[in-house]
């Protein structure tokens, strides 16, 4: 099954600073090139945890995704991009994820081929959403975005949490990482900040297109703010696929 990364990656210094930001145009042509690469996004952050419409310089994003969990793990390892990336970050970290469901669009295509018959979900839920914001209603969008940042990292039960985006404020990613479906439904669907902003996207229409996706959380490399992204307990035991192959396929450029 396919499967998704997201690998952040951080830069301290003037020079790494200009290097990355050299790298959203330079980097599209070598990603193009990959013959196992079959969507990818190149991604900034926001200040903070990347809620917040001021950039972070020095946080940014890869999202890919790849036929099977070998590909995207080789991928990752020997990959050009990803390997030039963190030869000048000062720290890095890749997530690997098993789609459970998706709904919506990413540059008119649903990237997120979900598992045929999902397990039962043993370990973390990551989520992911990710919307084009209509830009007349950008500045309401981000009247809301304060309440639901500070709800977040308020929320004991949330493991991880970023914002990332493609085109600062107004194509924005948001990704979670929870130790469950209980505990990511309470905050998503409650009476708090999250909710009342879902209800008034739903009833004004705030965004031009949107896709959300849940995952399974497959493994977790690197380190993030000096530790473990996440805890290798908060990870459930499961089979290896090493017996999966990479497969060409043809490239889908973003």
């Amino acid at each position: 099954m396919p499967t998704a990364t997201l690998s952040l990656f951080r830069f301290q210094g003037l020079m790494a600073r200009l290097w990355v930001i050299g790298q959203m145009g330079a980097a599209r042509l070598t990603l193009r090139q990959e013959p196992h690469l079959m969507f990818w996004k190149l991604c900034g952050s926001g200040t903070g945890e990347g809620f917040t419409p001021k950039p972070n310089w020095g946080v940014w994003a890869i999202l890919a995704v790849w036929p099977n969990e070998a590909a995207a793990r080789q991928g990752v390892a020997q990959g050009p991009v990803w390997r030039h990336w963190r030869a000048r970050a000062t720290e890095s970290s890749t997530v690997y994820l098993s789609p459970l469901s998706a709904r919506g669009v990413w540059s008119g295509v649903n990237p997120f081929v979900p598992e045929p018959r999902p397990a039962d979900l043993d370990g973390p839920l990551a989520v992911l959403t990710r919307a084009s914001v209509k830009p007349a209603m950008a500045l309401r969008f981000w009247r809301r975005v304060p309440d639901i940042s500070a709800v977040i990292g308020a929320d004991p039960d949330v493991l991880f949490k970023i914002g990332i985006g493609e085109v600062p404020l107004l194509h924005q990613v948001t990704f979670s990482i929870w130790p469950d479906m209980t505990s990511m439904s309470r905050f998503a669907r409650g009476d708090g900040p999250h909710g009342r902003a879902i209800r008034a996207v739903r009833d004004e229409g705030w965004f031009i297109d949107e896709l959300y996706a849940r995952f399974r959380v497959l493994g977790v490399e690197g380190q993030w703010n000096g530790a473990p992204l996440l805890r290798s307990r908060a990870l459930p035991d499961r089979p290896s696929r090493a017996a999966d192959h990479p497969a060409p396929h043809p490239t889908q450029a973003a």
